[in-house]
């Protein structure tokens, strides 16, 4: 349920230094903001393997699942926290958040919490956006951005998943031969390049739906890569690799300054000496 404005107490995971630099750029903090989502989350294979049993981008049969639909589940439960702390600023008469965290916690095998904690603050001036912005940046950085003429747009999100089977190449380099010397496992190298390079072409596409139009940049801070192992039923040694990759930007647009505001003067200093 979204909070209620009651009163001006207000609430911040600012630290003095981010209070301060986003008051100096016109914004006051209005509360702390929470969404939350539980999905129940899990992948379907077939046979006894769900993964592949080729690297990928390469030819596989026809049965292969994909985790496509995982990916999507993912991505909406993360879109979902974060439209719930953004209904949490609306009634708290911000216009926007600052400084969003996007977490995970695994309650049971296949149950996830996907939460979005942020600062709700408010401009002190007449123009105030359409609909509240958000952005992972802190305070600071958020002032930073403000003061060289950009202004944050939203929250992009890209996140991909992809799962592969280890063939026999692998597990014989892997296990059957572990002082053979330094070398590359290919698909491995091709498993993770895939879910980085899918998470970025989604974070661009996120930033256009969902960061009024894709402005003219996104600032990425966050990237993670989670590599997970799964035993395959029915076999001791089989095993598939899930590698899932989240990639986390503000999208920014630039706004009234066509350049960087001119230098602080120079500071005029008299004398203090008596006249003799």
């Amino acid at each position: 349920m979204p909070r209620q404005l009651t009163d001006n107490t207000w609430d911040s995971n600012f630290t003095a230094r981010e209070l301060t630099a986003v008051s100096a750029v016109g914004f006051e903090p209005v509360g702390q903001v929470l969404g939350t989502a539980v999905f129940n989350l899990g992948n379907t294979g077939a046979w006894d393997c769900p993964g592949a049993w080729t690297t990928v981008g390469g030819p596989s049969s026809h049965w292969t699942p994909s985790l496509a639909p995982l990916a999507k589940a993912v991505h909406a439960a993360r879109r979902l926290a974060l439209a719930r702390a953004v209904a949490e600023c609306r009634a708290l008469d911000g216009d926007g958040i600052v400084g969003i965290q996007l977490t995970t916690n695994h309650f049971f095998s296949h149950t996830t919490e996907f939460t979005a904690i942020g600062t709700a603050v408010r401009a002190h001036g007449r123009i105030r956006p359409q609909q509240p912005f958000t952005s992972h940046l802190g305070g600071q950085d958020f002032a930073r951005l403000l003061r060289a003429g950009w202004v944050p747009t939203g929250l992009a999100l890209g996140v991909s998943l992809a799962i592969r089977h280890d063939d026999w190449r692998a597990s014989r380099l892997l296990r059957g031969r572990p002082f053979a010397g330094n070398e590359e496992v290919e698909g491995h190298t091709r498993l993770i390049g895939h879910v980085r390079k899918e998470a970025r072409e989604r974070l661009s596409l996120d930033a256009r739906k969902h960061g009024g139009g894709g402005g003219d940049g996104i600032v990425v801070d966050e990237v993670s890569l989670e590599v997970r192992e799964t035993e395959c039923p029915g076999s001791e040694t089989a095993r598939d690799l899930i590698a899932e990759a989240v990639f986390v930007g503000t999208s920014t647009a630039r706004f009234g300054r066509s350049r960087r505001p001119a230098a602080a003067g120079p500071l005029t200093i008299m004398r203090l000496e008596r006249e003799h």
